[in-house]
């Protein structure tokens, strides 16, 4: 029985590989032709370079507005969040007692002058001694120094606002005590124009001083290089200003550099603390290598694009990017020249590198861009922010 089912297994296994092999020398070879892609050259176009960043408006000047005499507060002659000049009147501590106070030391400098006076024609006869009148001048000039403080500290009963700007609410009511140099009464913050401050990186600031030493292009130090900005709810850069300062140290924490721009505001759409973006001028008319930005690939950390060689196979060119414009062409600093083929679009056919594949040659069109749109408004001087 057993050799019986050997038999009948070794039959079919013979009759199987039999079966096998006839099927695979009369099945036909099937190829697969190289997958085809569209390729073009990089575009090379004259560009102005521009940087972008992050930043805050603030105010020129921003004071917190305190009470310089004791006493309570009588009168409040102001609208919450309204437009104040320098030396309107804000606030009124009650007067009473440093009216009074004024009339005495008045009476005592009056004293004080007709004793000066009366020594005066006493010494001409000799009557009193030279020290006797000198001892009188010198209380006259006290009796004075005396008034004077006594004016000066009625008119501080009257708050008077000490800049052009825009003023918060009242931080104390009427009838309140409030403390000399130190109750905070209100903020006033100046409106027109304001500050645009940002942060650049290290490699940033180096790139700035390297095209200043060569000549393409003066430090924000020495020069007010324009800069636009555009608010969030804004597609373009409306915003013109020019820069103002840059800090003298880079920061340990963070490693960047703090800047400042002066930006007009005269339609008052800006708010302190609003955020922007903005843009400065890096490299001017320089020629640039262009590539659409869907033919960027990345490799971990590492950008790349593939190319088509002479044998029609894929190799990686890893690149270095710059600027992403609003046209979506990215610009290349590193990487590539401008005379090779570049595959611009079926990308995710491509499996491996030297892979053969069938490239279809296509021309990339520059569209031309309007990013940065000045307002109507004149440029803002920076000598606007040293007059504050």
């Amino acid at each position: 029985m057993r050799s019986s089912i050997l038999v009948l297994v070794s039959i079919l296994t013979i009759a199987t590989t039999a079966c096998t092999e006839t099927d695979t020398k009369t099945s036909p070879t099937v190829s697969v032709a190289p997958a085809e892609v569209d390729v073009a050259a990089p575009l090379k176009q004259v560009l102005t370079e521009w940087d972008e960043f992050t930043g805050r408006f603030e105010a020129i000047n921003d004071v917190q507005l305190r009470a310089r005499v004791t006493g309570y507060l009588v009168e409040k002659k102001f609208k919450d969040g309204q437009f104040v000049k320098q030396g309107d009147v804000l606030f009124i501590i009650d007067q009473r007692p440093f009216r009074y106070e004024l009339q005495r030391i008045e009476a005592q400098h009056q004293l004080a002058q007709k004793e000066w006076e009366r020594a005066q024609n006493l010494r001409q006869s000799k009557a009193i001694s030279q020290e006797e009148v000198d001892r009188r001048f010198q209380e006259l000039q006290i009796s004075k120094a005396s008034l004077e403080d006594a004016r000066l500290q009625m008119r501080f009963t009257e708050v008077t606002s000490p800049i052009d700007g825009k003023v918060s609410d009242s931080y104390v009511d009427v009838g309140n005590m409030v403390e000399e140099n130190n109750t905070v009464l209100t903020r006033i913050v100046s409106t027109n124009p304001v500050h645009f401050r940002f942060e650049g990186s290290q490699s940033e600031l180096l790139k700035y001083l390297r095209l200043d030493r060569a000549g393409q292009r003066p430090s924000s130090d020495s020069a007010p290089n324009p800069i636009y900005i555009k608010l969030l709810d804004e597609d373009k850069f409306y915003h013109q200003g020019q820069m103002h300062f840059v800090d003298n140290a880079v920061d340990n924490s963070t490693g960047t550099i703090e800047a400042t721009a002066v930006v007009n505001n005269d339609t008052g759409l800006i708010y302190p603390g609003l955020f922007g973006r903005a843009r400065l001028m890096g490299r001017a008319n320089y020629e640039a290598v262009l590539v659409p930005e869907n033919a960027i690939n990345t490799d971990q950390d590492k950008k790349f694009v593939y190319i088509v060689n002479g044998d029609d196979k894929v190799q990686r060119r890893y690149v270095s990017v710059g600027t992403l414009l609003d046209n979506d062409f990215i610009v290349i600093s590193s990487g590539l020249s401008g005379d090779e083929r570049v595959v611009v679009n079926g990308i995710q056919r491509i499996r491996q590198t030297s892979q053969p594949v069938t490239p279809n040659m296509t021309q990339l069109e520059w569209r031309e861009i309007e990013t940065l749109v000045q307002s109507n408004a004149q440029p803002v001087a920076v000598q606007a922010a040293e007059q504050q």
